[in-house]
């Protein structure tokens, strides 16, 4: 249905109406910000980056880079013991769930991966309301048993929440892949600093080149749902869909499978911990102080139109001084799915990281929390303790099929195929993909 002139007229008004409400308020927030003693440091040299009292909601979009390099069927893994790069992927659309929505849950593909929960002690917690605490108060009063770490911060010892070493920084940005990814991605090879990269399966089948590039340059993949939904809020068969098709997208382009996931918005308690453990992986969350202070950029915020670059760089202070407070070292929430994200990420915080005193360490969380590379992988984990399971008596039929392509072992993973050579075994293993 065509809009009438007087509506488009009515429509244009009420968005020029709001865009100066806006920028009132992002004015008065720099303006606080600045009188606060906000340290606003300079864009990284030799960007396009704009001044951070530029960088607000609404903002002019800069040209997006192309990816930088492209990767043949075959060539070696950039992990020891990992397959060889699959055959390039080809987005079906028969093939896949659509985009940004919760998966069907009667799917021949939900209903195997439901299968790697029988056995399991999955708790009988019912979903909560939609993942707030705000609008679920009896979930919210009972979040201690529930572990539910949207509503107190509660975490279990199969969760990863901090690098071990004190000034340890763990990087990581979620919700991509993005049209922005690649300006990150050079950023990140310039300064020979390695991430983890928490992508929504939606995301990986529109920009598989972006995957490929993140995980050939030597970053480390873990899986982020495929369509961003709070997971306390959905059933038992929707957490199994959101992980299943997010694990198999990842596989289906790099020829590996992530042991790890992060929450989309860090809405964890036991069920789903239960539920993501089942099927091998393991949750990565970010820093809390004790005192309950995140260790989150709140650069979504800006993207979100709530918050100004100078307010988002005020709580990335407050992160600096946090680091010096605890015993640990500390992982970071930051994401790469938009311009304005990146923008501060290369353009201040990460300059800001490199040049702290005393200095930070920058790494993936994965090598900041000790862990092998290859221990991030189902197809070379050999490690006997990670992931860890509640049981492990079971195959992980990552495609769906009907087919166990990885047999838990008692030291690791083994892929379901003859050992006769390097060779032959990532010729099958691309059969499968």
């Amino acid at each position: 249905m065509r809009s009438s002139p007087s509506l488009l007229a009515l429509l244009a008004l009420v968005g020029t109406s709001h865009a100066t409400r806006h920028a009132e308020i992002v004015h008065k927030r720099q303006a606080a910000a600045v009188a606060a003693g906000v340290t606003l440091v300079p864009a990284a040299s030799g960007t396009s980056i704009p001044p951070l009292s530029s960088i607000t909601f609404g903002m002019p979009s800069q040209a997006t880079l192309p990816v930088s390099k492209t990767f043949s069927a075959g060539a070696s893994a950039p992990v020891s013991g990992a397959p060889a790069l699959p055959t390039p992927f080809v987005f079906n659309l028969a093939d896949w769930p659509l985009e940004d929505h919760i998966p069907d849950t009667d799917s021949d593909e939900v209903t195997m991966w439901m299968k790697e929960l029988e056995g399991k002690n999955i708790p009988n917690i019912p979903p909560t309301v939609d993942g707030s605490c705000v609008n679920d108060t009896a979930a919210a009063a009972d979040a201690a048993n529930r572990g539910w770490w949207t509503c107190g911060g509660y975490t279990r010892s199969t969760d990863i929440v901090a690098c071990p070493d004190k000034f340890t920084w763990g990087v990581s940005f979620d919700d991509g892949p993005s049209p922005y990814t690649q300006t990150l991605l050079n950023y990140l090879d310039q300064k020979n600093v390695s991430a983890t990269f928490f992508v929504v399966g939606s995301r990986v089948v529109e920009r598989p080149q972006v995957l490929l590039e993140e995980y050939m340059a030597g970053h480390e993949i873990s899986v982020h749902t495929w369509s961003h939904k709070h997971l306390t809020s959905l059933t038992n068969e929707q957490i199994v869909a959101e992980l299943g098709w997010t694990r198999h997208a990842i596989r289906t382009v790099l020829g590996v499978t992530p042991t790890t996931m992060r929450p989309p918005y860090g809405d964890i308690d036991d069920r789903v911990r239960a539920i993501s453990l089942a099927m091998g992986l393991v949750p990565i969350m970010w820093t809390r102080t004790p005192d309950g202070k995140q260790f989150d950029t709140n650069d979504w915020k800006v993207a979100g139109g709530l918050v100004a670059g100078p307010d988002s760089f005020a709580t990335f202070q407050n992160i600096l001084s946090n680091a010096t407070v605890i015993n640990t070292g500390f992982i970071v929430l930051q994401h790469d799915l938009y311009q304005i994200t990146v923008d501060l990420a290369i353009g201040y915080t990460l300059n800001a990281a490199l040049t702290h005193n005393p200095p930070f360490k920058l790494e993936a969380i994965g090598k900041c929390s000790n862990l092998s590379t290859s221990d991030l992988y189902f197809e070379s984990n050999t490690n006997k303790t990670f992931p860890s399971y509640n049981n492990s008596n079971h195959g992980f039929d990552i495609d769906g099929d009907g087919v166990l392509e990885l047999q838990l072992q008692s030291a690791g993973f083994t892929n379901m195929v003859p050992f006769f050579s390097t060779a032959i075994v990532a010729g099958v293993i691309a059969m499968f993909v």
